[in-house]
């Protein structure tokens, strides 16, 4: 699966445009941008697109024209696109890792090679060393220390890469492998399985009865960059997107054991192999056996589990958090599943940010299984994003009623916003336009720098307006990017109970957010969470998974979550009929 790869080279082409600033480069760097962006969140390889219907395959991709995808194409058939070469030579900067850093855009990039010859983090972390930074135009004391903070939360999150890159990936090849003939069955193991945020690696269980040449199939897989280590059982191989990946073929008669082993957490394993100890019994990833060896289970993970007198957990609950003493006690809740997903209640179209029109969203959001959804574009404060005023949102809800009767009911459009909640804690519209919304989102997108008494203050305040409905990616987390801003979580869920507003779980894998840990210690307070996916193009509705794979290691029931509901329910919360 090329996806990353080849949008991480349009994004670096873009960066590297962008200082020209020349009239074709303007309009080029936004349509690299924007093609990254589509192919980067494609769920299909985009080879598999190419090799099946060539350049107009590509070409019926949204923002992909012919040029773009010929260079797609010059990617997947010689690995390399020579614009990107050329662009290199002429500017030796390593701006996919630069512009990782909060605050470090192309343009700063360029201006510090060409001032203090930095081409790299390690070189910028000498340079900030010597606190020469400080003294550039456009730079000083402050943004210095900015700097080192995003070097240090940079290299905090280095060696893991996003969930949303790992699991699909992971998907694929798994696919390619069943299909190959090789392999009876292959899985996934490991914190993918899990559905943790980041992943350090991926591992894969399968059976086969060739392991030889199913290790010679796995090695030689377009997504795989180098064997590390290549055994008849074992094979380990560093992948293209920056990973490395295990594959394991495991006997038959021990595949659950080896499943419950090797999907963890090592923390949650102990934990089991305490009890199998305390009952006489031996548990490794082999299986579960008496005092004697013979053995008890192995064929299957949950029947290990009930041996041992303990319900079947669910692996994102896998992590000494508790759940060991509740599947003892056969209390584990029922978790909800994608399937129980109805609405997503944040997604954004061109009119600012997003890539398509709202008819296209609603007909991504029927494909993707979904009885309604709200369309939430940014507020006029947020001047990058294109934020609409008033009179725009009139104008603009017009088009969402016409729409909705030409749907006669196929799906329904919820009319919304993503509003500013403002440094004051005031939102970024008028009282009668917000009155006018079915789904009003809040959202902080600017001064995150406040004490946390403040930002609390801030947000509580928009809370008790009464107008806001849902509070959207409640720490302004970005995942390997930047930290959330100071808040206080608990006196933001007493205002959300008493205000009947719900908390988002924010589906955008660079996000997730709120995070499981927070999802756990707010489920104590009377509110329910929204799990959305932020869309801001038709591909994006995708990402539901995640939001419920975050919501599910949060133990999450159906019930919890506002977007399990049907329309009619939906509608009566969000007036505050219900």
């Amino acid at each position: 699966m090329r996806n990353k790869e080849i949008a991480d080279i349009f994004n670096e082409i873009a960066d590297m445009l962008s200082i020209e600033d020349t009239a074709t480069s303007k309009f080029e760097v936004r349509a690299y941008k924007n093609a990254a962006l589509t192919i980067g969140t494609l769920q299909e390889p985009i080879e598999d697109i190419y090799h099946a219907g060539g350049i107009e395959a590509l070409m019926k991709l949204p923002g992909i024209g012919r040029g773009l995808a010929e260079k797609i194409a010059e990617y997947i058939d010689h690995g390399r696109i020579d614009k990107h070469e050329s662009l290199k030579k002429k500017y030796p900067i390593n701006f996919s890792e630069l512009t990782q850093l909060e605050g470090m855009g192309a343009k700063r990039a360029v201006l510090l090679y060409k001032s203090l010859g930095v081409k790299d983090i390690a070189s910028l972390s000498k340079a900030i060393e010597a606190h020469r930074i400080r003294n550039l135009p456009g730079f000083g004391d402050k943004s210095e220390s900015q700097l080192q903070e995003s070097i240090r939360l940079y290299e905090s999150g280095k060696g893991r890469i996003l969930l949303g890159d790992a699991l699909p990936i992971a998907e694929s090849m798994i696919d390619k492998m069943l299909k190959s003939g090789l392999f009876k069955k292959a899985v996934l193991a490991g914190s993918t399985r899990r559905m943790r945020e980041t992943v350090g690696d991926i591992d894969i269980l399968a059976i086969s009865d060739k392991p030889e040449s199913c290790m010679g199939f796995f090695v030689g897989m377009d997504d795989v960059e180098k064997p590390i280590v290549k055994g008849p059982t074992k094979t380990t191989v560093w992948l293209k997107i920056g990973t490395s990946c295990d594959l394991r073929v495991i006997k038959p008669e021990s595949f659950g054991a080896a499943q419950q082993y090797f999907i963890g957490s090592k923390e949650h394993n102990i934990e089991v192999r305490k009890i199998a100890i305390k009952k006489g019994y031996k548990l490794n990833e082999y299986g579960l056996f008496d005092s004697k060896g013979r053995i008890i289970s192995s064929l299957d993970e949950a029947d290990i589990y009930k041996k041992l007198g303990m319900e079947y957990v669910p692996p994102e609950m896998r992590e000494a958090r508790g759940e060991i003493e509740l599947a003892l006690e056969h209390r584990l809740p029922n978790l909800v599943e994608l399937s129980d997903i109805k609405g997503d209640m944040h997604t954004h179209t061109l009119e600012t940010d997003g890539a398509n029109t709202i008819g296209e969203m609603a007909e991504a959001a029927i494909q993707n299984g979904l009885t309604y959804f709200a369309t939430t574009n940014h507020t006029k404060s947020l001047n990058i994003a294109h934020g609409m005023n008033d009179r725009q949102f009139a104008a603009f809800f017009k088009k969402v009623d016409a729409l909705n009767d030409k749907l006669d009911g196929k799906i329904k459009i919820l009319k919304g916003a993503e509003i500013d909640i403002l440094k004051n804690g005031a939102l970024d519209l008028e009282a009668k336009t917000i009155k006018s919304m079915d789904c009003p989102v809040g959202a902080v997108h600017s001064a995150f720098n406040m004490d946390r008494d403040s930002m609390t203050k801030r947000v509580v305040r928009a809370m008790d307006s009464g107008m806001m409905r849902i509070f959207a990616h409640p720490t302004g987390r970005v995942i390997n990017g930047r930290e959330g801003y100071d808040i206080d979580l608990e006196r933001i869920a007493e205002a959300a109970e008493r205000n009947n507003v719900a908390l988002e779980i924010n589906s955008f894998p660079d996000r997730l957010d709120l995070n499981d840990t927070n999802i756990l210690r707010l489920s104590e307070y009377k509110v329910l969470f929204s799990i959305d996916t932020d869309s801001h193009r038709t591909s994006h509705f995708k990402f539901l998974r995640y939001g419920v794979g975050t919501a599910r290691r949060g133990w999450l029931t159906k019930g919890r979550v506002l977007n399990t509901r049907t329309y009619s329910e939906v509608m009566k919360l969000l007036k505050g009929n219900a």
